[in-house]
């Protein structure tokens, strides 16, 4: 499966982003999901996780309640809304794909998109 991720941009403070993962070449439903982020000098942490079985999303603590992801089956993407946006969400944000994943396991992760930069600046 090809990953394409999007969306990015720059934002103020308290600001609102929607990522995108499109993908084509298999059905991303199959596949488990996660949104990871790199800021410079640090390493590739787990944002969000969705199952190919279904149920809620997982969320970072750093970003429960102001993060949200679902799927678009019919369009084949995954979304990462992101709301309330603060400075220490910049960085580089990748979506992933694999099957039978250890949820925010960079290394459990087959497909990666070529990731979208987040700078939230006033």
């Amino acid at each position: 499966v090809q990953l394409q991720a999007s969306g990015g941009g720059l934002v103020q403070p308290g600001g609102s982003l929607r990522l995108s993962c499109a993908a084509s070449g298999s059905t991303l439903n199959d596949y488990d999901i996660a949104w990871f982020r790199q800021a410079p000098g640090k390493e590739r942490e787990g944002v969000s996780y969705i199952s190919s079985s279904g149920g809620r999303p997982l969320f970072a603590d750093s970003v429960a309640g102001r993060f949200t992801a679902s799927r678009d089956n019919a369009r084949n993407t995954v979304y990462l809304q992101m709301n309330s946006l603060e400075p220490e969400d910049t960085a580089v944000y990748y979506c992933a794909a694999s099957i039978n994943v250890t949820p925010y396991y960079v290394h459990s992760y087959a497909y990666w998109g070529q990731g979208t930069q987040v700078t939230v600046s006033s």
